[in-house]
């Protein structure tokens, strides 16, 4: 199950979605909004993505997890807009018999998520200025979308 949103991230939703009698291990991990970054104080940030991008690449992790690890399910939710503080940004969620590949599967999928889908973040700095980095690198982005809005 992937998707992308413009709403607030239900993480409990989420967890009990993939959640089954056959799993003996769930490993949720948050993406958060923090407010120090190398130093500079972040005040938000604005994700913006082409979501059928977004989504193909999405599903093709999903697809790679469930080859790699014995998975009973897989979640990944991203949101998009602006986002606050503490805000969730990202959850990624594994169902698996055992724990170790439990985690050994989320860890993987939130990794290569951050590096492979094409979402970008805008930095708004405390001093007013704002950067856009680009998705995998942590560098400035010159080829930021003007991604149309969801439709939900």
């Amino acid at each position: 199950m992937v998707e992308l949103t413009n709403d607030i991230i239900d993480y409990q939703a989420l967890t009990e979605q993939i959640r089954s009698n056959q799993a003996g291990a769930v490993v949720l991990f948050l993406g958060t909004v923090r407010e120090m970054t190398d130093g500079r104080q972040t005040l938000a940030l604005d994700y913006d993505a082409f979501p059928e991008m977004a989504v193909a690449k999405m599903e093709e992790l999903e697809a790679e997890v469930r080859e790699r690890w014995p998975v009973t399910n897989v979640g990944i939710v991203h949101r998009l807009g602006h986002l606050e503080l503490g805000d969730i940004s990202v959850a990624v969620a594994v169902s698996s018999p055992h724990r170790e590949l439990a985690f050994e599967a989320g860890k993987y999928l939130i990794d290569t998520l951050k590096i492979t889908v094409p979402v970008w973040k805008k930095e708004n700095w405390s001093d007013g200025s704002t950067e856009w980095v680009h998705p995998g690198t942590g560098e400035p982005a010159t080829d930021a979308p003007s991604a149309k809005p969801l439709n939900n």
